[in-house]
C-alpha cells in the first residue's frame, strides 16, 4: 500500500452557493475533455485570447510522443479541421515529482493510467462522445514497443496496466483495439496537473447527495449541497472511491461526470475564455505536467482542432462510462469485465457517428439528477433537441447540459 497523504494536510471544501442560474444557451465549445485534459482544449482554444506568441511559448515547452496511427502535423493552412477525429485523454497515476501527493515516488508497481478517456467527433462535427474506461477492466493489451525498442507479448489485463508496459503508445493501441477507432491525438497529464489546473479554473461547483468523509483521499464534505472544489480538493474528489457510490471504481467514474458536467456548465456560463488571464493561467497549468502526440503538440493543429469544435452544442455531449460488469471468476476475479453485448450497442452508434440519448442521467448509485436543478426557461429552447434520438440502454452517463449530484457513500 502506498503512503497517503494525511487527512490534516488537506482542505475541507468549503460550502458554496448552489450556482443553478439559468446559463446561456451559446454553442461555444465547452472544453468537455474533463479535468484531465480541459486545458488541452482551452490552449486549442487560448490562441485569440492569450495570443499565438504566448501560446507557442508554452507549447514550445511541452514533452512530446509519438503514437501509432497519429495524425502528423498542422493542416496545410489554417482553418477547421476537416471531419471527425478522436482523442485519448489519459490520467498518470505516477508519485515521481508530485510532492507526496497520493503516496510515495518508489512505488515497485510502475507507473499505471488510471484514468483513460476517450473524445470522439463525428465526422459533420455536430455531436461528441467522451468515454470513460474503468481503470480496472480487463481487455486485451497488444504487442506493445517499450521505450528501449523491446515488444511485450498479447495479453489480457486490466487496462491500467497498458502505460507501465508501452507508455502513452500502448494505451493508444490498446484503446484502439478496444473501440474499432483510430486515434489520432493523445495526451497524458499528472496529479500535479490536475491541482494546478484546478485552481486556475478558481473552483468548480460540485452537488453531494450527503455528508462525505473519505480518508484515503481526505476528501471531506460535512453536509448534502453544492461545494465549490478546486486543486487538491478537486483532485481528492476525483479520485474518491471509498467516499462516493458503492466504493467501486464505476460508480467513481459517473460520480466523476458529475464534475465534468459541472465543469463544462461553468466555463460556458462565466465565460472563462474571453478572460486573457483565466486562460493563460489554465493553460500554463495543464501544459506545465503533460505529455502530448507529436501532432496535438503542435500549436496550428491545437488551433485547427479548437475551429472545428465550437459549435458544437452541450446538449450534444455525451459522457459515458464503457458498460462492464463485476462478479466474474477467472481472469476476472475482482476486477471489471466488459459488456460485450452493450459495449458493442454503444461503440456502433459512436462509429455510426450517429447522436443517441441515454436512458437516464446518471446510474443512481455513483450520480443522481439533481433535485435543484433549474426548471427550463420557456423564454430560451435549448441549441438542439435530444428527445427524437435512440435510446441507448445498459450504458450509464449523462450530457454536459444536466445536472446532476455525486452519490454519498454512507
Amino acid at each position: 500500500m502506498s503512503e497517503l497523504r494525511p487527512r490534516s494536510e488537506l482542505r475541507s471544501a468549503t460550502p458554496g452557493i448552489a450556482r443553478h442560474g439559468q446559463l446561456k444557451k451559446h454553442r461555444a465549445w465547452p472544453l468537455i475533455l474533463q479535468i484531465l485534459g480541459a486545458a488541452v482544449v482551452v490552449v486549442l482554444l487560448s490562441g485569440a485570447s492569450v495570443g499565438a506568441v504566448v501560446v507557442n511559448s508554452l507549447t514550445s515547452k511541452v514533452e512530446t510522443v509519438t503514437i501509432i496511427g497519429e495524425t502528423e502535423g498542422p493542416p496545410p493552412q489554417i482553418g477547421a479541421i476537416e471531419g471527425g477525429f478522436n482523442i485519448l485523454i489519459v490520467g498518470n497515476d505516477t508519485r515521481a515529482g508530485q510532492d507526496g501527493i497520493g503516496g510515495s515516488a518508489d512505488e515497485e508497481s510502475g507507473t499505471l493510467n488510471d484514468v483513460n478517456i476517450l473524445l470522439h467527433v463525428s465526422q459533420d462535427q455536430t455531436n461528441a462522445v467522451a468515454i470513460s474506461f474503468p481503470r480496472d477492466m480487463v481487455v486485451g493489451i497488444p504487442e506493445c514497443p517499450d521505450e528501449d525498442g523491446d515488444t511485450k507479448g498479447y495479453s489480457t489485463e486490466p487496462i491500467n496496466v497498458a502505460l507501465y508496459y508501452g507508455g502513452l503508445n500502448c494505451v493508444v493501441m490498446t484503446v484502439s483495439e478496444l473501440t474499432g477507432l483510430p486515434i489520432q491525438f493523445a495526451g497524458m497529464i499528472t496529479f500535479n496537473g490536475v491541482i494546478a489546473m484546478g485552481d486556475a479554473i478558481g473552483g468548480v461547483p460540485v452537488c453531494f447527495t450527503g455528508p462525505v468523509d473519505d480518508p484515503n483521499t481526505g476528501l471531506l464534505i460535512h453536509q448534502a449541497g453544492t461545494y465549490e472544489l478546486s486543486g487538491i480538493d478537486a483532485l481528492a474528489f476525483l479520485r474518491s472511491r471509498a467516499g462516493v457510490g458503492d466504493g467501486s471504481d464505476l460508480t467513481r467514474i459517473s460520480s466523476q461526470q458529475v464534475y465534468l458536467s459541472a465543469l463544462v456548465r461553468k466555463l460556458q456560463g462565466e465565460e472563462t475564455l474571453s478572460d486573457p488571464t483565466k486562460v493563460y493561467n489554465l493553460a500554463k497549468a495543464a501544459l506545465s505536467n503533460m505529455q502530448l502526440s507529436q501532432g496535438l503538440g503542435n500549436l496550428d493543429t491545437m488551433v485547427s482542432i479548437a475551429l472545428a469544435l465550437k459549435d458544437i452544442p452541450i446538449e450534444r455531449v455525451t459522457f459515458v462510462q464503457y458498460p462492464g460488469t463485476t462478479g466474474g471468476d477467472g481472469v476476472y476475479l475482482g476486477k471489471v469485465q466488459p459488456d460485450s453485448y452493450a459495449g458493442e450497442q454503444l461503440m456502433a452508434l459512436v462509429r455510426a457517428d450517429q447522436p443517441f440519448q441515454l436512458a437516464a442521467a446518471g446510474d443512481d448509485r455513483g450520480s443522481t439528477l439533481d433535485p435543484n436543478a433549474p426548471a427550463p426557461d420557456p423564454s430560451q429552447t435549448p441549441a438542439v433537441d435530444n428527445s427524437g434520438l435512440p435510446v441507448l440502454e445498459g450504458v450509464s452517463g449523462q450530457t454536459a447540459a444536466q445536472y446532476t449530484c455525486s452519490v454519498a457513500n454512507e
